[in-house]
C-alpha cells in the first residue's frame, strides 16, 4: 500500500500523461472531435489508482487536454466520461479479477469502460448536434476505444510486471 503522498504525485503523473497521450496524436473525427490515445491511460489510471483517485486522474489528463487544443466546450464532458471510465475499468477488473485472471478481467472491464466512452459522448453530442449526426462519430469512438483498450492492457501488464500495480 503507497501512502497518500505517492498516490497523490502517481494519480498527478498519469494525468499529465493522459492528457500528453490525449493531445499527441490528434485524427478530426466528423463532428469536431477527434481520435486519440489517451484511452489507453485512462483505462491505467483506473486499474492502477482505483476509483477516487482514478477518476480525477483520468478525468482531468482528458478535460485539460480538450482545454489545451481548443476543445473547451467538450471539457466538462470529457472529466465526467473519462473519469467515469476509470471506475467502470476498475471496479468491473476487481469484481472479474479473481474468477477469470488478470488479463480477462482488464480485457473486459476496458470493454465495458469503452462502451460507456462511445455511449457518453453520442449522448452529449446528441445534446449539441441532434441524435441523427451524433451517430457519425460512433465509429470514431469505437476505433479509439479499441486502440485505447489495447495499448492498455499492454501498458498496465508491463506496469504490474515491474511492481507497479494497484496502489
Amino acid at each position: 500500500m503507497k501512502s497518500k503522498t505517492q498516490k497523490i504525485v502517481i494519480a498527478s503523473m498519469l494525468a499529465a500523461l493522459a492528457c500528453v497521450a490525449t493531445m499527441i496524436i490528434k485524427i478530426p473525427s466528423p463532428l469536431h472531435g477527434y481520435i486519440n490515445l489517451g484511452d489507453c491511460v485512462v483505462l491505467t489510471c483506473g486499474w492502477l489508482l482505483g476509483p477516487a483517485y482514478g477518476f480525477l486522474a483520468a478525468g482531468i489528463g482528458s478535460g485539460l487536454a480538450d482545454v489545451f487544443s481548443g476543445y473547451i466546450t467538450y471539457a466538462p464532458a470529457t472529466f465526467l466520461i473519462k473519469g467515469l471510465m476509470a471506475i467502470v475499468a476498475y471496479e468491473l477488473w476487481k469484481l472479474l479479477q479473481e474468477k477469470l485472471g488478470s488479463t480477462p478481467a482488464h480485457i473486459l472491464s476496458g470493454i465495458a469502460a469503452e462502451v460507456l466512452m462511445v455511449v457518453g459522448y453520442l449522448a452529449f453530442e446528441s445534446v449539441l448536434y441532434g441524435f441523427v449526426p451524433s451517430l457519425a462519430n460512433v465509429p470514431a469512438n469505437g476505433v479509439q476505444g479499441l486502440a485505447g483498450l489495447v495499448l492498455g492492457v499492454l501498458l498496465v501488464k508491463v506496469l504490474e510486471k515491474n511492481k507497479l500495480g494497484v496502489i
